[in-house]
């Protein structure tokens, strides 16, 4: 008998790291949780512009996925959401989306846009999100279309009380319809789970993953209506998140 396909899913690193230290990362989970899962975990698209923290603890070479201002204001070289989009139709389909801080905002972002059909049309609903630091874009015309209805995909928020992205992690969650929040006490990091949050994290999986085998995850189409185009977007994604 051919051995069932994991559920794949897309793990998008932080500012200035790798896939590859992130991948490092998730490792300090108990093996269990996402054993079931094809975990992906890509590069960002842009060398690091400067120095990473992570610099004499995981060797190089660093990537970005965006740029942005101090006040995380303005953003440049988004063309991380097309490429990305194109990575997930050529190597998918992905069930779901892993993210630390710069890769969970991100991750987001591509979720509420695919529910307001503005990218990934061509990609079937992405069903779920694990969030890790992550937070929303500040940008008034991405928070218009990404955040305008409640994202409606199973999600997990991991929020740490020392965390320099606690409030905008937190806001980030109430973007999402009944997100499941895990707290910890550490700060801008991937956590080491305790005993309690493995087992929170574990039925959380376990029930992802019995939804998808009885096809029970059913995310909400984006509509057709005028409405959920929005008036003067462009049909570019790039163009749409830079204006």
């Amino acid at each position: 008998m051919e051995q069932e396909k994991k559920a794949k899913v897309l793990c998008l690193h932080g500012f200035r790291t790798s896939g590859s230290f992130l991948k490092k990362q998730i490792s300090k989970w108990h093996p269990s949780i996402f054993q079931q899962f094809d975990m992906v975990f890509p590069d960002g698209i842009f060398p690091a512009g400067g120095k990473s923290e992570i610099e004499g603890i995981f060797p190089p070479p660093y990537f970005e996925w965006f740029q942005f201002n101090k006040d995380f204001t303005d953003y440049t070289n988004l063309e991380c959401i097309s490429y990305l989009c194109d990575y997930m139709v050529k190597n998918g389909p992905f069930e779901g989306l892993l993210g630390f801080s710069q890769g969970a905002t991100l991750s987001a972002l591509l979720i509420g846009y695919q529910a307001q059909g503005k990218v990934l049309t061509d990609h079937p609903p992405i069903k779920f999100m694990v969030s890790i630091s992550g937070s929303k874009f500040r940008d008034p015309g991405i928070c218009d279309i990404a955040y305008k209805d409640s994202i409606k995909v199973k999600s997990v928020h991991f929020i740490g009380e020392k965390d320099w992205l606690k409030v905008p992690s937190e806001e980030l969650a109430s973007a999402f319809d009944d997100p499941l929040i895990i707290r910890h006490p550490q700060g801008h990091t991937v956590p080491r789970l305790d005993d309690a949050s493995v087992k929170q994290l574990s039925e959380w999986s376990s029930r992802i993953l019995e939804d998808l085998k009885n096809g029970d995850l059913h995310v909400p189409k984006a509509l057709d209506s005028e409405e959920s185009t929005g008036a003067g977007l462009a049909e570019n994604p790039v163009e749409q998140v830079a204006a």
